[in-house]
């Protein structure tokens, strides 16, 4: 796949995981000051899934979920509690990892591994 970065290749990858397991996406990179969503979907119970994407192509430094400090929590329930406007609905917070092989300008995704209700 040939993109311009590897975050957004493995967001595409993670977006296509999601629709092949049943889900509706609802939106992708939703932003608001101070914070980001990567994708917003509906599973098939009807639940609001909120997916952290993180990409990598090593895992030298710790796996992708890793970096899903408490910091990045705190501020994506926030950006998600915006989103929704309220907190009486059925919603989870998902990691999605996503593995790739850089070569040149093609970026191939070798592995997904989905976290659900990481946080």
């Amino acid at each position: 796949m040939k993109t311009k970065s590897i975050g957004d290749a493995g967001e595409t990858a993670a977006a296509g995981y999601l629709e092949s397991k049943g889900f509706t996406i609802i939106k992708r990179n939703f932003r608001l000051k101070g914070g980001e969503i990567d994708i917003i979907a509906r599973d098939d119970e009807g639940r609001l899934v909120f997916a952290e994407v993180k990409t990598r192509s090593r895992s030298d430094y710790g796996m992708p979920s890793e970096y899903v400090n408490a910091a990045k929590r705190e501020r994506l329930v926030r950006t998600a509690l915006a989103f929704t406007g309220r907190a009486d609905i059925d919603m989870r917070f998902d990691i999605i990892e996503v593995g790739c092989a850089v070569s040149g300008n093609t970026i191939e995704i070798t592995g997904i591994n989905h976290i659900e209700n990481a946080f």
